[in-house]
């Protein structure tokens, strides 16, 4: 738990209780979440404040959003020391097609691209998809 709090203050985040908690989720889950998963994990909080939390942790960057082409938004946790900048933080993700999970897949990193001149890149985001190791029984 101390650990989960350190994590929050060196972000800038306040250390509540519901925040240590959808934290804790998130890390023992290890794939991307979607915001009704952690509603279903916590039905007796309320929605504004899990969407709330999740936008908070997005802004410091603890968590990141990814479009897996699913039409629902996943956020998976930060690698520690991680500020999501596109030159040198961004990873390639995995969506398989039989379980539905999304995967970072941390050590894959997205080469920097050149953009043309007057080309200016807010975000970027890489998702394979396919069958993940658990599915393919490998």
């Amino acid at each position: 738990m101390k650990e989960i709090e350190k994590r929050l203050n060196d972000n800038g985040v306040r250390p509540t209780a519901m925040r240590i908690l959808i934290y804790k989720y998130m890390a023992e889950k290890e794939i991307a979440v979607a915001l009704t998963d952690i509603e279903n994990a916590f039905a007796k909080a309320d929605r504004t404040t899990l969407y709330r939390t999740l936008k908070t942790f997005e802004e410091k960057g603890i968590v990141h959003q990814i479009d897996d082409g699913t039409h629902i938004s996943k956020f998976a946790l930060c690698e520690p020391g991680c500020n999501c900048e596109l030159e040198q933080d961004l990873h390639l993700h995995f969506h398989c097609n039989n379980c539905d999970e999304t995967i970072c897949l941390t050590e894959q990193k997205i080469p920097h691209i050149n953009l043309p001149d007057g080309y200016v890149a807010e975000d970027a985001n890489l998702v394979l998809k396919g069958i993940c190791e658990k599915c393919s029984g490998q």
